[in-house]
């Protein structure tokens, strides 16, 4: 395998290991979880609702053997492309 990182379809992975991911990135992003109004399952609920558009990715860094999680445009300042992935695809 030729790349560094491979996507992970979040759908496979178990309820409690998704929302961690979710809640690592939240804190590592800086999200503002001091706000008494939205609560740390409110971020992971929106994160959720991002991976199904498609604007978050679940990434497996084969380097360093990690996953985590990546917006779009992370993934893509890897020089990863999905239009291409799905390409070589068909």
């Amino acid at each position: 395998m030729s790349g560094r990182f491979v996507e992970v379809p979040h759908r496979m992975l178990p309820a409690e290991t998704l929302d961690a991911l979710l809640e690592t990135f939240v804190t590592r992003q800086g999200y503002d979880t001091t706000d008494v109004a939205t609560d740390m399952h409110d971020w992971v609920r929106d994160l959720k609702r991002q991976l199904e558009r498609g604007e978050l990715l679940i990434v497996h860094d084969l380097q360093t053997e990690s996953t985590e999680v990546m917006t779009l445009a992370q993934w893509r300042s890897f020089g990863r492309d999905l239009a291409d992935d799905e390409e070589e695809g068909d």
